[in-house]
């Protein structure tokens, strides 16, 4: 367990239900394991969505929080398949930002995938990151200015196909998931109604075996940082995984 003072507050966002759980849900399980606040904050109750109502969603989206270790909420704001990127959402999300004040937050990739909320909320949480640590800004006065320390981006369905996007800013990191499989999955499992369709437990599974395999690991999942990584110095980082 970390000490009160290295405790960290990780803040995972959604564009719909499941978003957090099959695009990150591993590394945030690891994370409350090792006794890490996480926060998944989901932007709509996927109403648009062909299985599951709303409250079915719902229901499920809290049996998976459970399952993580992570706590859940909800910034409802245009509604499934209706996000809009907007000043007014994206000071919706800073003014979440600056309750739950995170030092790690997490988004889904800002490049266009299959579903249009997907991009537009990764893009609107990189605004609102920024917004958040903004003193002077009418609509954010009620709480005080909050800097996060890191963004890290989330592929949900693939977009980033197993390589960074077409973005240079952007690094890949893959996390080593291998201890939170199994809890990975059940977690995935709480979203019945979205596997009426497609097993998309099965689909995830073999892509995290095809990161791990690229790392030397059993299973990985990838993120990309907005910013470039700093390091003190090159041998702090100490394994790349590979074998040559």
């Amino acid at each position: 367990m970390p000490r009160a003072t290295d405790r960290r507050v990780l803040l995972a966002v959604g564009a719909h239900p499941d978003d957090v759980e099959f695009g990150c849900g591993a590394i945030l399980i690891k994370e409350a394991d090792r006794g890490h606040a996480v926060t998944v904050l989901n932007l709509s109750r996927g109403e648009a969505g062909t299985s599951g109502t709303p409250e079915v969603r719902s229901r499920e989206s809290a049996a998976a929080a459970q399952r993580m270790g992570a706590s859940l909420e909800w910034l409802e704001l245009d509604g499934d398949a209706r996000l809009e990127e907007r000043a007014d959402n994206a000071f919706a999300i800073a003014r979440a930002i600056r309750r739950i004040r995170p030092n790690l937050v997490l988004a889904p990739l800002p490049v266009e995938n299959q579903h249009p909320d997907h991009g537009r909320a990764g893009r609107m949480v990189r605004d609102a990151a920024r917004l958040a640590r903004y003193g002077g800004l009418k609509g954010l006065e009620t709480s005080a200015p909050h800097a996060i320390d890191a963004l890290y981006f989330y592929d949900i369905t693939g977009a980033g196909g197993g390589i960074p996007p077409n973005d240079p800013a952007l690094s890949r990191l893959l996390v080593d998931v291998s201890d939170a499989f199994e809890a990975w999955k059940e977690a995935m499992r709480c979203h019945a109604s979205q596997m009426k369709t497609r097993d998309y437990v099965d689909l995830l599974v073999a892509r995290a075996r095809v990161l791990g395999a690229q790392v030397g690991v059993e299973h990985a999942m990838a993120v990309w940082a907005n910013d470039p990584i700093r390091l003190a110095a090159l041998t702090d980082l100490r394994d790349s995984g590979r074998r040559f």
